[in-house]
């Protein structure tokens, strides 16, 4: 999500987190309880992804349970992951590749709920490869040798462009990826300072508005139905407090199936709290939010990780995934 999901303005509809972050030695980070109430905090970036949480919080799930939501907001997952592995946060939102990364690096994390997910539908996802109208590019194997936008290198945007290529017959190694915001790609590719972008709504909304014409849907790519991004929380305070981690787990499968059943409520509570105009979310592919990870395209995720160089080590997905 310009790490991750970094520089992302508020209404921008982001993908990826960053894996930086402290260790995950810090305190428990317990919820506050008063009468019968638990009070967690939870990381938020303020995109489209997170509608279920503001759903499931006015709809009343999580009061259900007996948890009260204190959202914290940030502008990317380099703040979000760091802050729930120190205790700061409870439980946070990052892309699940980022959780990986984060992993590899010694973060102690357990993702504990599904976030998002691809649409799985070609040419009809919320995230595509685009290129300008009149570019000469027709496939992801004539990115060879071009510029391609990211918001984060390294990371599963650029993940995605790569296997796109490599299902294309291309290399993926002749391709030079560029570190642009979502929100900056638009006016970039118009200006010709990349030859193509990796976008996600709405700024792949945006970028069609402007001529914009699609050569792959890369997260497709990837693999059908992909698991885009979870909610998370350190290992420690999941060990600490598994009751508490279960009714948040509880509600927001709830919150999950909701979503994914109300189209319409998703796009006006998105326009609380972000600055996306109504006419956009009007038009904008929303994502899917199943109630269940697809444990299967995690692995392929982490494969193509290692393949592609991203990992110091093997993520070790028993331990982190639910």
């Amino acid at each position: 999500m310009r790490r991750l999901l970094a520089g992302l303005s508020a209404g921008a509809f982001l993908l990826a987190a960053t894996a930086c972050g402290s260790s995950g030695g810090g305190s428990s980070g317990k919820g506050t309880s008063s009468g019968g109430t638990t009070t967690v905090k939870v990381g938020l970036i303020p995109i489209v992804d997170v509608a279920p949480l503001y759903l499931g919080q006015k709809k009343g799930f999580y009061e259900k349970q007996g948890l009260k939501l204190s959202l914290t907001l940030a502008s990317g997952g380099a703040a979000i992951v760091p802050a729930v592995a120190s205790g700061q946060d409870q439980f946070g939102f990052s892309n699940v590749f980022s959780l990986m990364l984060a992993q590899t690096n010694g973060v102690a994390l357990k993702a504990i709920s599904n976030g998002v997910a691809s649409t799985g539908l070609q040419g009809r996802d919320f995230g595509a490869t685009l290129v300008k109208k009149d570019s000469s590019i027709k496939t992801a194997k004539d990115l060879e040798g071009k510029k391609v936008a990211v918001n984060t290198l390294k990371n599963i945007v650029e993940l995605s462009v790569r296997e796109s290529v490599q299902k294309a017959g291309g290399d993926p190694d002749k391709v030079k990826f560029v570190e642009i915001p979502f929100d900056q790609m638009a006016a970039a590719l118009d200006k010709g300072q990349v030859d193509a972008a990796m976008a996600v709504e709405p700024a792949l909304t945006t970028i069609k508005d402007q001529g914009g014409r699609e050569i792959a849907s890369s997260l497709v790519d990837v693999a059908p139905d992909l698991t885009v991004a979870m909610y998370f929380t350190s290992q420690q305070y999941a060990k600490q407090n598994p009751d508490v981690v279960n009714r948040f787990r509880t509600a927001t499968a709830q919150s999950l199936a909701y979503a994914d059943s109300h189209p319409d409520e998703v796009r006006q509570i998105v326009a609380t709290y972000t600055k996306v105009p109504a006419t956009v979310l009007a038009r904008i592919t929303l994502p899917k939010w199943p109630a269940d990870a697809n444990r299967a395209s995690i692995e392929t995720q982490a494969k193509l990780g290692e393949g592609f160089g991203f990992f110091k080590k093997s993520p070790d997905l028993d331990t982190l995934l639910p």
